[in-house]
């Protein structure tokens, strides 16, 4: 993992959720100063309740400033969380044959930008309704709400990013559009309050994650592909 740059900035996807907090925020501090004043302790909690929210809200939608891999023979990770899932699945929506499946799990904790873990054009897009299952079920990478991206690289072939909604993450922003030229480090969408992020690789890529290894999106190195 490469150093990260001690900045951080607000993610353009979280300003509705900030104004909301902000509103939120000041309510309780408005009912802890007036109506609450005189009662011992209780402002105290809303005051409490208050710097909470807001400290939730812009932890979560945090942009962090990162040197990013660039490497043509290298599969980046697309998301910071903890490896759950690596195994040879059979890809029924695209691929139609046997795949390698690593999948990162992304607490609210996590930063929940997502990025292009390869160069390459953009190929498939595609958004798919679905359920809200916890996001470490294995049923969830084809039950729940998904979007499938797969990213054609020049010399290695195509690989698969798939952004997964949880049991609290119901909105998925992803920009990727057929046709776009795309580059490692590069944003591919976002996952709001918890989720899950599928890589399908080719099977002859050789794996440099370990299960519960931990992800830092754009830094950690997946796959060595050949």
């Amino acid at each position: 993992r490469l150093p990260e740059i001690n900045r951080m900035s607000i993610h353009k996807e979280g300003i509705p959720s900030i104004l909301i907090a902000i509103i939120i925020a000041a309510t309780l501090f408005y009912i802890a100063a007036y109506p609450l004043h005189q009662i011992p302790f209780l402002p105290y909690l809303f005051y409490a309740g208050g710097l909470f929210v807001m400290v939730v809200v812009f932890q979560f939608f945090r942009k962090p400033k990162r040197n990013f891999i660039k490497d043509d023979d290298l599969v980046i990770a697309p998301a910071d969380g903890k490896v759950v899932v690596i195994e040879k699945v059979f890809d029924e929506e695209y691929f139609k044959k046997a795949v390698r499946q690593i999948s990162i799990f992304m607490s609210p904790l996590n930063v929940h930008i997502n990025w292009y873990p390869v160069n390459g054009e953009v190929t498939y897009s595609k958004y798919h309704k679905g359920k809200y299952l916890v996001a470490w079920d294995p049923k969830s990478s084809t039950e729940n709400e998904s979007h499938s991206v797969v990213i054609k690289h020049p010399v290695h072939g195509e690989i698969l990013v798939k952004q997964i909604a949880g049991a609290v993450a119901r909105r998925i922003v992803n920009y990727a559009k057929v046709g776009d030229t795309v580059s490692q480090g590069q944003e591919l969408g976002f996952i709001k309050f918890g989720s899950r992020v599928d890589l399908l690789i080719p099977l002859d890529a050789k794996i440099d994650f370990k299960l519960e290894d931990i992800s830092h999106g754009g830094q950690s190195v997946v796959a060595y592909l050949k």
